[in-house]
């Protein structure tokens, strides 16, 4: 008998050799039926798996994080199956989950298209009917080989010969289809309820371009139906909604190709960033944040005594000035600490805030490039704190307040992730394990929940990064917050206590925005390019009905604008239906319709994005309202 201890807490004795599907059972029947996969002393496996020791076991359902990468994963392996089917001759790779969903590298004799798509579905649901149960078994190095060459599959033949000597080498059977692979899966192919197939591409095997070229077949799969319609539709809204496109055709910016990851910013998208940039002047003076402006170009010895010159010197531009060696900025910091160090300050002066919109740039490779997410030059929303050692808890709560009162203006939820040392870093372990138990701390102070994100810090210092979630569901890592007692040790950065003796301040790096050009991206996208009144280009556009109401119109737009309000008159010959559809293209949030019986009251015929009519309203008392609702925002 072994004894098998439950999520639950309670422990019981089993029958040696019993499965994790049969323990299920015994619980019930909904449970063994819900089954996807297990954990067994915190290795995953399959609940047909039989277990002969001791240990905690979980059953894993739908509920369950792990279950959809092993649910995916099983649909892989259908997908492998149907191919082969399809395609004898085709030679199997790899076929993993990913986030979205599943892969799989085919070697085709000949190349296939997007039109086999749809026949590899219907295979792929012939299969999943057919309900074969997913065997595992465990073979020698040889077994396994001779297996795969008799197939002809010779990629999975050097996936076999790669591995370590004490590997265990399992293969998985569903039906005639045989596939390498660790596990775990589902117990039977009947259990895929909802897939697609999504597209093609060319993939290197093992990512190495002097290595063949492989045909990638991306899918993805669901639990349920509904599930998969909604990601679907939210893939359409995605293409809709992709700020490029929006960008080109609300006017807000443009990359050409005289500076490829170099945006255009035009006037409308100057009225958004200039507004963000407003906000963001407003809550920083209210926290307690003095403005700075830094030079983009700096001598190379800074970049040197900074460490980037030997950590980050491949992302970098350089020029010569007088014969000398100067960097393009890839960060804000080395300025930021220069303006530190022009005085002496007391522990009295600290915290000391300093806030840069800072234009930056870093060299990324063509093929990365992507809109305004993906740039080349951009502006950082940068601050450095100088602070006490004491302070440090409360400087970190400080920020992360921030962050949420601005994302929380925009609608967006997100989660924090903390990023610790890695490979490649300067200082001790000491100081690393510090700084980082410390942003803990303030997270679990805040009782924020967080992820631990393994060797993702900066190269001078662990962070937190903030994720925010769209409302596509997507998420954006563009909030963060490091803790760094490097630089102020590079730079001999010193504060005068309470002793009259120099001692060493403490930094904290942190963005909100993140970068303006990926914020504004991930904003268009969010609100598909319908942007809240106060951020609109124009806030309110006057469509008199014929040329004897133009006089009220301009009248009417001459006063909104003294008020601040952006407001145009489209006084073209047009019609009426035309310039509506028109104004609602342009995702303009108020229109106003003007005509005999307006002008007679004084009064706008109120159009409201989203809404449609909703009626008249006297001009004073619209204006008013509209004035209220931007300063608001």
């Amino acid at each position: 008998m072994i004894k098998i201890s439950l999520k639950d807490g309670a422990i019981t004795e089993y029958p040696r050799g019993i499965t994790a599907l049969e323990i299920a059972k015994q619980i019930s029947g909904r449970l063994a039926r819900e089954a996807v996969a297990a954990r067994f002393n915190g290795r995953l496996i399959d609940v047909g798996t039989a277990l002969n020791e001791d240990g905690h076991l979980e059953i894993l359902t739908a509920n369950d994080p792990e279950a959809l990468e092993v649910y995916r994963h099983t649909t892989a392996h259908v997908m492998a199956q149907a191919v082969k089917r399809l395609y004898p001759d085709a030679a199997l790779a790899i076929g993993p989950a990913i986030e979205k969903g599943f892969y799989y590298d085919f070697d085709f004799p000949e190349a296939i298209g997007p039109e086999e798509l749809a026949a590899i579905e219907q295979e792929m649901t012939r299969i999943i009917k057919e309900d074969y149960p997913l065997l595992r078994s465990e073979l020698s190095r040889a077994e396994a080989c001779k297996m795969f060459e008799d197939a002809g599959e010779k990629y999975k033949v050097e996936l076999i010969e790669d591995l370590p000597e004490d590997a265990t080498i399992s293969v998985y059977r569903q039906g005639e289809f045989v596939d390498l692979c660790a596990g775990p899966h589902l117990p039977s192919t009947g259990r895929i309820k909802a897939f697609r197939l999504m597209n093609l591409a060319g993939a290197y095997w093992r990512g190495d371009e002097k290595q063949k070229m492989l045909q990638r077949l991306y899918g993805t799969s669901f639990f349920k139906k509904e599930e998969l319609d909604d990601y679907l539709y939210k893939l359409e809204e995605a293409k809709r909604r992709d700020h490029r496109k929006l960008g080109r055709e609300l006017g807000l910016f443009v990359i050409l190709d005289e500076g490829p990851g170099f945006p255009f910013f035009l006037p409308k998208g100057m009225i958004i960033r200039n507004e963000l940039e407003k906000y963001w002047r407003e809550v920083h003076d209210e926290a307690g944040y003095l403005e700075i402006r830094t030079p983009i170009i700096l001598e190379r010895s800074l970049w040197e005594r900074s460490g980037h010159w030997d950590h980050y010197r491949e992302n970098m531009y350089f020029t010569r000035i007088d014969d000398a060696d100067f960097a393009v900025k890839p960060m804000n910091c080395p300025g930021a600490l220069l303006v530190y160090k022009q005085n002496l300050h007391s522990y009295r002066e600290l915290p000391i805030r300093l806030a840069e919109m800072g234009l930056v740039h870093r060299h990324e490779m063509s093929g990365v490039l992507h809109g305004l997410m993906r740039v080349r030059a951009f502006t950082q929303d940068d601050a450095h704190i100088f602070m006490l050692p004491e302070q440090m808890i409360d400087e970190i709560t400080g920020v992360i307040e921030l962050i949420d009162k601005v994302y929380t203006k925009f609608g967006f939820s997100y989660h924090v992730e903390v990023s610790t040392k890695p490979e490649k870093a300067m200082g001790s372990d000491e100081d690393w394990e510090k700084a980082t138990q410390v942003l803990k701390q303030a997270l679990d102070d805040k009782g924020m929940e967080y992820k631990i994100n393994e060797g993702d810090g900066a190269f001078y210092g662990p962070k937190i990064d903030f994720h925010l979630k769209d409302s596509l569901d997507r998420t954006w890592q563009c909030g963060t917050i490091q803790l760094d007692f490097q630089f102020p040790e590079l730079f001999d950065l010193t504060y005068i206590g309470e002793d009259g003796e120099k001692h060493r301040p403490v930094m904290i790096h942190r963005v909100v925005f993140g970068s303006m050009e990926r914020f504004i991206g991930i904003l268009t996208e969010h609100y598909a390019g319908a942007f809240p009144v106060w951020l609109a280009p124009i806030q309110a556009r006057i469509i008199p009905i014929t040329e004897r109401h133009h006089d009220y119109a301009n009248e009417l737009a001459r006063e909104m604008k003294k008020v601040g309000i952006r407001v145009d008159v489209d006084a073209r010959s047009e019609k009426m239906g035309y310039k509506i559809r028109e104004g609602q293209m342009q995702k303009i949030p108020y229109m106003l319709v003007v005509g005999d019986k307006e002008v007679e009251s004084r009064a706008v015929s109120v159009r409201k994005r989203g809404e449609g009519d909703i009626g008249s309203r006297g001009s004073a008392d619209f204006i008013n309202e509209l004035v209220r609702e931007i300063r608001e925002r």
